[in-house]
C-alpha cells in the first residue's frame, strides 16, 4: 500500500489532471485519510476497515467528501457498516461469489 504522503502526491497529481471527471481516493488507514483531507476530491472509499475505524473515518470525512465503504463486505455484514454512516457500499460478494449458471439456447 502507498505512503500517506505518496497518497497525498498523486492525490494532487489527479485534482490537476481531472479534466471534468470525479475522482475517488481510496484509504485503508485513518492516517491515510488524515494526509488528504481537505483535497478537492469526489468521494473517498475507505477499504477493508474494521466498523471502529469506518464509523471515524465516516465522521472525519463527512465534512468534505462523499463515503464509500468497501473490502470484506458481505450480506451478513452490511447492515453493521451501514450504521457507520456511509453514503454508499460495496459488496463486491455479490458478483464475486455468484455461482454460475451453465445453459445454451438453439434457434
Amino acid at each position: 500500500h502507498i505512503a500517506s504522503s505518496d497518497l497525498k502526491n498523486l492525490v494532487i497529481r489527479a485534482i490537476k489532471n481531472k479534466k471534468g471527471k470525479k475522482i475517488t481516493v481510496e484509504v485503508d488507514t485513518i492516517d491515510q485519510l488524515r494526509s488528504i483531507l481537505g483535497l478537492k476530491f469526489n468521494t473517498v472509499l475507505l477499504d477493508n476497515m474494521n466498523l471502529k475505524n469506518l464509523k471515524t473515518a465516516v465522521k472525519i470525512a463527512k465534512k468534505y467528501y462523499e463515503t464509500e465503504a468497501s473490502g470484506n463486505v458481505n450480506l451478513k455484514t452490511v447492515k453493521a457498516i451501514a450504521s457507520t454512516g456511509v453514503n454508499r457500499i460495496s459488496i463486491g460478494s455479490i458478483t464475486h461469489s455468484a455461482t454460475a449458471v451453465d445453459f445454451k439456447l438453439e434457434i
